[in-house]
């Protein structure tokens, strides 16, 4: 195991290098400056087409903007928001958050053009039904030369859909918080039936498609949302005094190397935390991975750039927001000075210091429906690359497999899922960036179009009125 554990993190290092650092980054740069910031001057408008303003029932599409949203954030707003910014932190300090938040700015403008390109350029599965991904914007936009990156995209998509991380998490905090203080914790027993227990919860859900799936993450994510961000709040205003201090670290040490604790990248060990730092962002908010584009290519909606709209929303309240709750919870208590704990666990200790009757089966509760709303949408990211590769009528067997990976998840090491993920998500963002790069100039035609109609319409409503 120690050596599968060591193999995977190198496969994981080597994914995470100086070219795709520069493609992500690089890209996602590319990509605001060739629109000019055009789709952040629209965020008002955003807001407008996610509340249902615009919706058309008639639409091409199976779900609401809102439910494609909820859907994309349901397995973006999860673990990577309490354990991945903890294990950063853990091994990059503050710094590393800085970071997470660059990575968020650029991943908006990345969400914008791949949302809008998986409407743009939607295609059929096997059964002649519409669908949306960057697997199809590839062979629909680029053609079918193209197929072989869309197969490279599918493949790793359907490894990196699972919800190993995920499970692995909910399965420590639920150990760690509940069972081995009430003394009945027995190691792989005990994580095994967690993982039964998981799979029973998925299975019910995931078994009934996708607007079952969109219907329980258009419930879920909000409460969760409210939930978290009530109890951080709770902690930042107990020990509002320091908060001024860390947000000044967070700036200061993006740059120094005075808590890095990773290997050196980039001749020195600043490019490790910045490799740190957008590594753990992308886990979080998925931007350039491709995954997201997948739930908001099945949105209700004729209008390209409107789903590019919503989709940008994901990273700020994701990243900007979500994740940036979590860092200060952890700065401000001191725990990640005080505790070797990483991941779920640093989280945890961060609100037992403030909260100690109640803070972490707060932090469970929302644990549990961040880790579990997350396992809803996976598999239908993971369902639609199997339809890809194999044809729709095989789509249903990729959850069999989904499920039994929950069983591997909860019965295995933070390091080995985490690096496992972050190599596959790093294989497919590489396509996903690629294609949506080439295919830009036609989302900014796009976008230029659709922002003339829209001013021209508001000057004509103003004029009736």
């Amino acid at each position: 195991m120690e050596k599968t554990d060591k193999f995977i993190a190198e496969m994981a290092s080597a994914a995470w290098g100086l070219p795709l650092l520069i493609l992500l980054i690089g890209g996602g740069l590319y990509l605001i400056i060739r629109i000019r910031f055009l789709p952040f001057r629209y965020l008002g408008h955003a807001i407008a087409v996610l509340r249902g303003k615009y919706d058309d029932k008639n639409d091409l599409g199976e779900i609401t903007h809102f439910q494609a949203l909820t859907t994309a954030l349901s397995a973006t707003v999860g673990m990577g928001n309490i354990a991945g910014v903890a294990v950063a932190i853990a091994i990059g300090g503050p710094g590393a958050v800085f970071w997470m938040w660059v990575s968020a700015v650029i991943g908006m403008s990345t969400k914008f053009f791949t949302a809008t390109l998986s409407i743009l350029y939607r295609g059929k599965d096997s059964e002649g039904v519409v669908q949306g991904g960057p697997m199809y914007f590839i062979t629909e936009g680029l053609g079918k030369k193209w197929l072989p990156m869309a197969i490279v995209f599918s493949v790793a998509g359907l490894i990196g859909a699972l919800p190993v991380f995920n499970v692995n998490q909910l399965t420590q905090a639920i150990n760690d918080i509940l069972l081995k203080p009430a003394g009945v914790y027995e190691g792989f027993k005990t994580d095994l039936i967690i993982g039964v227990i998981l799979s029973g919860i998925t299975a019910i859900v995931i078994l009934g498609g996708l607007e079952r799936i969109s219907k329980t993450a258009s419930k879920l994510v909000p409460a969760m949302v409210l939930l978290y961000f009530g109890l951080v709040v709770f902690i930042l205003v107990t020990n509002i005094d320091v908060i001024p201090k860390y947000l000044g670290l967070i700036f200061t040490d993006a740059f120094s190397a005075n808590f890095y604790k990773g290997d050196a990248f980039l001749g020195g060990i600043v490019g490790g935390i910045i490799l740190l730092g957008i590594r753990r962002g992308a886990f979080s908010n998925e931007a350039g991975i491709g995954t997201a584009p997948m739930a908001h290519g099945a949105a209700k909606t004729n209008e390209p750039i409107r789903e590019g709209l919503v989709a940008m929303l994901g990273p700020a309240i994701d990243t900007l927001i979500i994740c940036t709750l979590t860092a200060l919870a952890i700065l401000v208590t001191g725990v990640w000075q005080s505790s070797d704990a990483n991941g779920v666990s640093l989280t945890a200790s961060a609100f037992e210091e403030s909260m100690p009757l109640f803070g972490k089966y707060g932090l469970l509760a929302c644990i549990a429906i961040f880790s579990i709303s997350s396992l809803f949408s996976y598999s239908y990211y993971g369902s639609k690359c199997m339809a890809f590769l194999f044809g729709a009528k095989n789509k249903g067997i990729y959850n069999y497999f989904y499920i039994l990976s929950i069983l591997i998840g909860a019965t295995t090491s933070l390091s080995m899922m985490i690096n496992l993920i972050d190599t596959f998500f790093a294989l497919m963002a590489i396509p996903t960036m690629t294609a949506t790069i080439l295919l830009a100039p036609k989302v900014i035609t796009a976008a230029k179009i659709y922002f003339e109609k829209l001013k021209q319409h508001r000057i004509a409503a103003k004029k009736d009125f």
